[in-house]
């Protein structure tokens, strides 16, 4: 039986860290705070909008200062997404392949859920997702393997016919809270060293070595 592929979105099938760092300045600087730069924003990542902002702004800053650059932050990305944000080479491709070998495969982020679902249908309009999870209220965000365990129940499969395929430290995590297989990639936002440390069994350096990796 084929495994049911899970893959992470930011840094692992699109490079968004250039529209979420736009945005984030944009957003600290009507605050009249100071911004960061891209490197610096790459390691704000990962782990949720409310993480990215309590990373970004000052230290200490108040809950309410806090709410307020949730709430432009949101309004200003919602805007402006698309100017920032594209696949990777080769993932087309990739996701095309694995469709056609019949591979079942979902989404799952800790990015917002409905800007997940939006990007992943403007992005990848001709790849079949059984299922496109996004961070929720009152649903934990990755690294707790509730959205993972969730979508091998969408697809009707267990969790160890399951594999997480993500960028980053967070995505080994919760397929080892989940009891799921984990590829990690090297293209996105966490280093070769932190992925080994966080322990990866396999990383890929090009999206056309996935379906290799899979055999």
């Amino acid at each position: 039986m084929k495994p049911c592929l899970i893959f992470d979105l930011d840094g692992t099938l699109v490079d968004s860290l250039p529209g979420i760092a736009a945005t984030l300045n944009r957003t600290l600087s009507a605050h009249g705070l100071p911004g960061h730069s891209h490197a610096a924003v790459r390691s704000f990542v990962g782990n949720g909008l409310r993480n990215l902002i309590l990373r970004g702004a000052p230290h200490g800053a108040s809950p309410e200062l806090i709410q307020s650059l949730l709430t432009l932050y949101m309004k200003d990305y919602n805007l402006s997404w698309r100017d920032g944000t594209v696949a990777y080479p080769g993932v087309h491709h990739m996701l095309g392949e694995l469709q056609q070998s019949g591979y079942s495969m979902a989404v799952l982020s800790n990015k917002v859920h409905e800007f997940t679902v939006e990007m992943v249908n403007s992005i990848f309009p001709d790849i079949h997702f059984s299922a496109v999870l996004g961070q929720r209220v009152g649903i934990p965000h990755k690294p707790d393997p509730a959205g993972a365990l969730q979508i091998a129940r969408t697809l009707g499969t267990s969790p160890e016919n399951c594999v997480v395929i993500g960028d980053s430290t967070m995505d080994i995590e919760t397929a080892a809270n989940a009891g799921m297989e984990n590829i990690a990639v090297s293209w996105g936002y966490h280093d070769r060293d932190r992925l080994l440390a966080a322990g990866a069994r396999r990383i890929i350096d090009q999206p056309a070595q996935l379906p290799a990796a899979l055999a």
